[in-house]
């Protein structure tokens, strides 16, 4: 007697078998998710915003209105003064022109008090060259600067331990003077915890020695600021 049914389509052929495969992935996977391990990661994220040059001042457009001038007045008459020889007349004294001892020093000391004078990054004339930036040129040379700081602070980042247990962030200002020989001086910081301000003040600290800005041609001091953001995520 033979079979009613196909032996191709026979539903019950090599049963056991995919059995056997199903059980074995459902108990790989079943180990796989007892063995899987899970950690807590905090991540640091650094942000540095550009120098705005807020020493820019717009200056509003006014329309200059011009007045006519006022009509010559009419040509008085020609009146002829005769005058005796024993009269008097007084002689025009001509002063001199040449510069005193006086004029000098006070010329040497308004030179001294404008090699004093502090001049902004943003209106320098020669900004103070970061090492690296030499070649680079001169129109160029203020994005360079901000590039290498930028650079420089991301290198030496490091977020305080302390500061993340207490899940403490924010933005710390930095600011700082670029003395006449190049050198970082009188740093200032000011942000939300006193631990920010020290990482930040550590990695302007470590800023190093650059070409000084020069105003007129002459060697001055240049402050700069730049703030520093401290995030979790």
């Amino acid at each position: 007697m033979q079979p009613k049914k196909n032996p191709k389509v026979d539903l019950n052929k090599n049963s056991s078998l995919y059995f056997a495969i199903g059980l074995a992935l459902v108990l790989f996977i079943i180990w796989r998710g007892i063995e899987w391990k899970s950690y807590d990661k905090s991540a640091y994220l650094y942000e540095s915003l550009n120098v705005v040059d807020d020493d820019d001042e717009e200056i509003p457009i006014t329309e200059q209105i011009k007045t006519p001038p006022p009509p010559p007045p009419p040509p008085a008459p020609e009146v002829i003064e005769v005058v005796e020889d024993e009269e008097e007349i007084e002689e025009t004294v001509i002063e001199s022109t040449e510069t005193d001892q006086e004029e000098i020093v006070e010329v040497e000391v308004l030179e001294e008090e404008f090699e004093d004078v502090d001049v902004p990054f943003a209106i320098i004339e020669d900004v103070p060259i970061y090492p690296g930036c030499e070649n680079v040129p001169k129109s160029k040379r203020r994005d360079c600067f901000q590039e290498q700081i930028n650079k420089h602070i991301r290198r030496n980042f490091r977020y305080p331990e302390i500061a993340q247990e207490m899940g403490i962030q924010g933005r710390v200002f930095v600011s700082f003077i670029i003395s006449k020989d190049g050198t970082i001086s009188n740093i200032r910081k000011r942000g939300p915890d006193k631990n920010l301000e020290r990482e930040a003040e550590r990695i302007i600290s470590k800023l190093p020695k650059m070409t000084p800005g020069k105003q007129r041609g002459r060697a001055v001091r240049v402050p700069f600021s730049i703030p520093i953001t401290f995030r979790l995520q």
